[in-house]
This record gives C-alpha cells, sequence and structure tokens, in this order.
C-alpha cells in the first residue's frame, strides 16, 4: 500500500478571526516546493502556534487525504486550495478506513507511524468560515490523522508514503473515530482502544476514564 503525496506543506504561526476575536494559529501552511528534515517533533519550517492542543512526538505529522477534497468542495459549495486542512501532507488513498493505528511508513529517509486521530478543531471551522465543520467531521469521520516519527530523515515533496508494517490488529483511524464521535456506549470498542500500545497516550487515556464510567 502507497499513498502518493500530493504536497508537502509547512507554516508559520499566525492569527485568525474566531468569534470577533483574533486566535493565534498555523493551519494556514503553504505547500514546500524543497526538501525538509523531519524530526521527532516536526518538519523543519513548521510551527505549532497552540502547543498545548498541537504539536508534540504524537502529533509531529499531520495527513489529510485527498480522496476527500471534493466530497467538501461539493458540500460546501466553494473551491478548495491545497493544504486547506492544516495538513502536512496532502496525499491520494490513504484514508481513515484503509490505515490502522500503528502502521508504519517510509517517508523518504524517514519512518512515521500512524498513531492517532486528528481531533477536528474550531480553527478548521474558522478558516472556512463555517461554524458547523467541527461537527460535520466528526460525523463523517473525514479527519484526518497523525504519525510519530520512528527514525528521522530528510524528506521531498516527490517522496510518497509507502507501507513498510501492517498493523496485525486491525483498528483503523475511522474506528478510533466512531468510538470516540459516535458509538460512545461501545464498551467493547472503548476496552480495545484503552489497551492499543501504538495509540496515542492522550486518547488512551481518555478512553480508559470513558470505561470507569460505564456502570458495573
Amino acid at each position: 500500500m502507497e499513498g502518493t503525496l500530493v504536497a508537502l506543506n509547512t507554516g508559520k504561526a499566525g492569527t485568525i478571526e474566531w468569534q470577533g476575536k483574533g486566535v493565534p494559529s498555523a493551519i494556514n501552511k503553504e505547500k514546500v516546493q524543497k526538501p525538509l528534515y523531519l524530526s521527532r517533533l516536526n518538519f523543519e519550517g513548521d510551527v505549532q502556534a497552540d502547543t498545548v492542543h498541537h504539536g508534540g512526538p504524537e502529533k509531529a505529522v499531520c495527513v489529510y487525504s485527498h480522496d476527500h477534497y471534493p466530497y467538501w468542495e461539493k458540500g460546501l459549495g466553494i473551491s478548495l486550495s491545497i493544504p486547506t486542512f492544516g495538513e502536512n501532507l496532502t496525499v491520494k488513498g490513504l484514508t481513515e478506513d484503509q490505515v490502522f493505528i500503528g502502521d508504519i511508513f517510509k517517508l523518504g529517509e524517514a519512518v512515521v507511524q500512524v498513531c492517532q486521530p486528528r481531533q477536528p478543531c474550531f480553527k478548521v471551522a474558522a478558516k472556512l468560515n463555517q461554524p458547523f465543520m467541527v461537527k460535520w467531521i466528526q460525523d463523517t469521520g473525514y479527519s484526518g490523522y497523525y504519525m510519530r516519527v520512528l527514525e528521522e530523515g530528510t524528506v521531498n515533496p516527490g517522496d510518497n508514503l509507502v507501507l513498510q508494517e501492517k498493523n496485525a490488529h486491525g483498528i483503523s483511524v475511522g474506528f478510533v473515530n466512531r468510538i470516540l464521535y459516535q458509538d460512545k456506549e461501545n464498551r467493547e470498542g472503548v476496552m480495545l482502544l484503552s489497551e492499543l500500545d501504538e495509540l496515542a497516550e492522550g486518547v488512551r487515556s481518555s478512553m480508559k476514564k470513558r470505561l470507569q464510567s460505564f456502570p458495573g
């Protein structure tokens, strides 16, 4: 399995307007036409304006499937530029239902691993001036996802995501999204995620707390 890289993107910190206020954000990324070094934390030149909710080793690389762009363009009635969703990698294929938590990919010299869905943020809504976008993303599951970096290295705009190891447990990013937002009372699913070592610690912790809230 391979994802064709449509665009390699980075961004600087700036501000976007939300509910009449300026909010720090680096969602307005731009395509890069040169090789970039990918460290354990991010691509060189990429900035996280909100380091409380963004950034860190388990959010080092944000991926979004170009396959979803036509859906959003039709639903929103507008043409979308790349990268609309603040992703570092815009790829053909590799949707949320096609990749598993723990899948390992080669990306240029680097090696990366899928570790969690991207939880939709109001900044996407602010960028598109569509206040319902967060709920819409949750309902569709077209969230994108994050990768951690197992091996650092240089990435070129022409490099693809090439699968090196498919995780055997079969828990897709799409499944995690469904447990997070739609099938919240699925005790078995919540338990699976709470014990999934490859899943980002923050999501596992939230699943453990949800498990404790179930009766019995």
